[in-house]
């Protein structure tokens, strides 16, 4: 692809977008004044068959994180707006599918946290998603506190607080013309498609999390334990479902909320047919010009 004036190194500048799209980074500025939460659950009953399967070929630890953050790229592989980004209140379609998640090295209150970054394709596969995610997470957990982001904050902490005070702004109007070196943005975890982490794994509820000013993240999704419910069904019997809960926090500014509806019901219609994560999407759409 061809970067023409006016482009970032992480994404390709919206050219023509309607007006009122355009004027909404001006009018609401930070990320945080523009943000939509979405709050629902769905019914995981075909999602755990799937699991047990994927875990029967082989999989070892397959679960729902797996399958949540599959289903996401396979949405943005049929909605690419939704893998928007917003800087120097510019609106940019990214070059690629980017996840940033928190990690801990050991679940223990003292472990440190670090935070990986996966680049996924928008063709890519549950056992493509699997593959990439536990190369990652091994990676990371198989050495000390030495992830990329935490040598370069290693650095940065060292500086005295007022010239890491005068860095970060530097940073800051550098990625607001676009000029933040590719090296920065490929370790930075506020730059990227979306930020996951999973609630369910601590025994607690989906976080309402906000987005970060800094960068340019538009998504967060957290997602929540498995819940069992009782339900009357047509026939009158009582019968027994597993809901998992999830709340997705947006950058209102990207896209309009009907063409985020239509996202919605892709992610959550790959609950009811997790079979279509086993092969790569007919057709990935490519975001307006």
């Amino acid at each position: 692809m061809v970067r023409r004036i006016g482009d970032r190194a992480d994404g390709r500048l919206l050219r023509s977008l309607s007006p009122m799209h355009r004027v909404e980074p001006f009018i609401m500025v930070e990320r945080n004044d523009a943000t939509n939460h979405i709050k629902g659950k769905v019914e995981i009953s075909e999602v755990e068959k799937y699991i047990k399967q994927k875990r029967e070929e082989g999989y070892k630890g397959f679960g729902l994180m797996h399958f949540v953050i599959a289903s996401y790229v396979r949405t943005i592989s049929q909605r690419p707006a939704v893998n928007r980004i917003i800087s120097g209140q510019r609106i940019y379609a990214r070059h690629n599918i980017e996840m940033n998640m928190d990690i801990k090295k050991e679940m223990t209150l003292e472990a440190p946290n670090t935070c990986i970054k996966v680049v996924f394709d928008p063709k890519d596969t549950a056992a493509d998603v699997y593959n990439k995610l536990k190369t990652a997470i091994d990676r990371e957990k198989g050495g000390g506190l030495d992830s990329d982001f935490d040598n370069l904050a290693a650095a940065l902490i060292r500086m005295p607080r007022i010239i890491f005070k005068f860095g970060v702004w530097c940073l800051k109007t550098l990625d607001y013309f676009g000029l933040l070196p590719k090296a920065l943005l490929s370790v930075s975890p506020f730059h990227g498609s979306f930020f996951y982490t999973s609630m369910g794994s601590l025994g607690i509820p989906p976080v309402i999390h906000h987005l970060y000013n800094f960068g340019n993240i538009p998504v967060f999704i957290a997602t929540g334990p498995k819940l069992t419910e009782y339900e009357i069904d047509s026939k009158g019997s009582v019968v027994k479902k597993k809901y998992m809960e999830y709340i997705i926090v947006t950058d209102d500014r990207i896209t309009d909320g009907f063409y985020y509806a239509s996202a919605l019901k892709i992610f959550s219609g790959n609950f009811r047919h997790p079979e279509r994560l086993d092969v790569p999407p007919e057709t990935v759409y490519e975001d307006i010009d």
